[in-house]
């Protein structure tokens, strides 16, 4: 028998009714499934996640060089930010502007303002310890294919560690664990959500219908190692790997509800046997069936030097940002306490105005964006992580809190909504057919970034707030890059404070071909230098609108900053080998060895090196890049040398010093 569960009221509201849409992230760069595809469209929608949107639009992960990765994922570039620190001065956080692009808008609901539609956006990472080694890593992987899963033939521990060990491959991607999925096939779904007309898969091989089977998922196709259940509906009523950062809403009323019940807070329960996970969603049905219903927690990171409860408690006597507790994390494998660094409640906030139909700016030709402070860790350790970006694009053609499984459409109930539905508008004569599917009609779209590192701050940087400065978009025109987006700064406009640092840093691809298939847009990579290949650099500006450099005789920018912290071992960093590397984009680090006497850099010096390519094509494609501290107030302005053609333009920004 279904115990319905409590938080039906709230989940129904992401994915109760829906018009087509799309969400594509370019900061942190979205992969949309790509990997390094030479072409404009994906190779593998199923690869890591269910996007659901367009085959073209993504981005290819980095190379750290000048040439392509590869099958060696060491030679993919990950994009490295810094933690904030500990906050115990209020200072020292670390802000990473995320941009996006929605297809159908979102936000907006005043009188003067009216949208077409609902929506929410969620905002989360998941991130574990720098150790390539570790069971589960997130990868990015080096082939397109899906990681396999073998469905289980016995209710052992040992048919699960040998299913898994034959399924995970070190070559594919991976963001959720095996794990994750292994329990998602094996519950069975929540029978008390709306589903329309849909129907949904009855039996997944073991006499039942599970949680990898929704309205949106009716056949439980597989992406990765994602849940279908816990994709479509949030806030979910399980333990998952995610950690939530924040919910953006036309539904303000909504925000308590949705920052009380987010899994960063609010603990929830498994069913768990001797053996492993069992079928049962609830806690009558697991107890029936001899399980045990566990409390499980979510948790920031562990803090495994703290091994009893005592130290565990102790902890919180220090100033940090975060609670220490006691409790089963949601990945226990024996389901005992240990001491978790306990999360924060996600930020709930109005969402960004956009209008629909339109993937491009929002007000006053902003892009959309949030603002993530980044995490602290405190056990010093870097992390490697992935962000995820879900988006619900909604309409009120029936009540999205109250309508729930007892109107899904089966004798006596009917559906509110039909599959491609006639309408009359004339006394029942000539009736009118409306496009309607029932799948889709609340449906959630999603778009993920690349790995990337969070790294811990050198002692220099722990008392100053740090700003990411980072560059977006790809080879192409705008017609080739749709739906991603051509070369540009990101932030684009940056204000901060005397004293405040600045993270400048980019990654690209040597494989941004946009070749055929383009599926429905323009093939082709118009740009200058070498073809398929991204590269960015830095020169100063005099003024925005001007299109040469500012030559270094005249610099501003590079004397009003200190380096704070650079990618390479140095003795000292003069304002001129400054502009040199950034110029360069790292092809060189300085002049010459009066200033970089170290071995290491003997290789890189301007006095040294052969010629760097004048478009850059010799120069790598990301770089790790350096961390400025502004000490004096002004407007800095700067641009890329090589993303200034008629193709692709005005790749400019500006730093404003207060």
């Amino acid at each position: 028998m279904f115990e319905r569960i409590s938080l039906l009221a709230l989940v129904v509201v992401l994915t109760s009714e829906s018009l087509y849409a799309d969400i594509y992230l370019h900061i942190p760069r979205g992969s949309n499934n790509r990997l390094n595809e030479n072409t404009a469209t994906r190779t593998n929608a199923n690869r890591l996640f269910d996007s659901q949107n367009n085959n073209r639009g993504g981005y290819n992960v980095g190379d750290k060089t000048d040439l392509q990765s590869g099958a060696t994922e060491e030679n993919q570039y990950n994009m490295k930010y810094f933690q904030s620190s500990n906050w115990e001065t209020g200072k020292g956080k670390t802000f990473l502007t995320l941009e996006w692009t929605n297809q159908h808008g979102c936000g907006g609901n005043s009188a003067n303002s009216q949208q077409k539609q609902n929506c929410m956006l969620i905002l989360q990472y998941m991130c574990q310890d720098n150790d390539p080694s570790a069971d589960d890593y997130i990868r990015n992987g080096v082939e397109t294919t899906t990681s396999q899963y073998t469905k289980p033939t016995k209710d052992t521990f040992a048919d699960t560690k040998n299913r898994k060990s034959n399924d995970v491959k070190i070559g594919r991607g991976l963001h959720e664990p095996w794990d994750w999925y292994d329990k998602c096939y094996l519950r069975e779904r929540n029978k008390g959500l709306f589903t329309a007309d849909q129907k949904l898969t009855a039996n997944n091989g073991l006499g039942y219908s599970s949680a990898i089977y929704t309205r949106q998922n009716p056949t439980g196709n597989r992406y990765g190692y994602e849940c279908a259940e816990e994709r479509d509906y949030y806030p979910y009523w399980h333990p998952n790997p995610w950690k939530d950062i924040a919910v953006l809403t036309d539904k303000a009323s909504m925000c308590s509800d949705y920052q009380s019940k987010s899994f960063n807070v609010q603990g929830y329960y498994e069913c768990v046997k001797s053996t492993k996970a069992v079928f049962s969603n609830n806690e009558k049905s697991c107890k029936e069936n001899n399980g045990t219903w566990i409390l499980l927690n979510n948790y920031l990171e562990k803090a495994k030097d703290k091994t009893s409860e005592s130290s565990c408690r102790n902890a919180n006597n220090n100033k940090s940002p975060y609670t220490y507790s006691w409790l089963i994390p949601y990945d226990s494998n024996t389901y005992s306490p240990e001491c978790l660094v306990m999360l924060n409640k996600p930020e709930c906030a109005e969402a960004p105005w956009s209008r629909s139909n339109h993937l491009g700016n929002g007000l006053d030709g902003v892009p959309l964006n949030y603002t993530w402070t980044l995490p602290y860790f405190p056990s010093g350790k870097e992390k490697r992580c992935v962000f995820r970006f879900r988006y619900n694009v909604s309409t009120d053609d029936y009540d999205p809190v109250a309508t729930d499984s007892t109107q899904n459409d089966a004798f006596p109930a009917e559906s509110p909504i039909k599959q491609n539905p006639y309408v009359y508008v004339m006394n029942k004569q000539s009736p009118l057919h409306l496009a309607v599917n029932t799948a889709q009609f609340g449906r959630v779209f999603q778009d993920r970034s690349h790995v990337f590192i969070l790294r811990p701050r050198t002692a220099n940087l722990e008392n100053s707030n740090i700003y990411n400065l980072n560059v977006r978009g790809k080879r192409g025109n705008i017609v080739q890059t749709f739906p991603a987006v051509e070369y540009d700064f990101s932030p684009n406009d940056l204000n901060i404070k005397v004293n405040d640092m600045v993270h400048i840093q980019w990654t690209g691809s040597n494989t941004h071909n946009n070749n055929n298939p383009a599926g429905d847009g323009q093939a082709g990579d118009a740009g200058e230098g070498k073809g398929g290949t991204d590269r960015s650099n830095v020169v100063e500006l005099s003024d925005r609108s001007q299109n040469f450099p500012t030559p270094f005789e005249y610099s501003q920018l590079w004397k009003s900053v200190e380096v704070a912290w650079i990618y390479f071992n140095k003795t000292k960093i003069t304002p001129q080998d400054l502009a040199i590397n950034m110029a360069s984009a790292g092809y060189y680090r300085c002049a010459d060895a009066t200033t970089c006497p170290e071995a290491e850099n003997k290789a890189y010096l301007v006095s040294t090196r052969g010629k760097i390519s004048n478009t850059l094509d010799n120069a790598p494609a990301s770089y790790e890049g350096a961390v400025l501290k502004f000490t004096k107030p002004g407007i800095y302005s700067y641009m890329c040398t090589r993303n200034n053609s008629f193709s692709n333009r005005s790749q400019k920004g500006s730093i404003v010093v207060k």
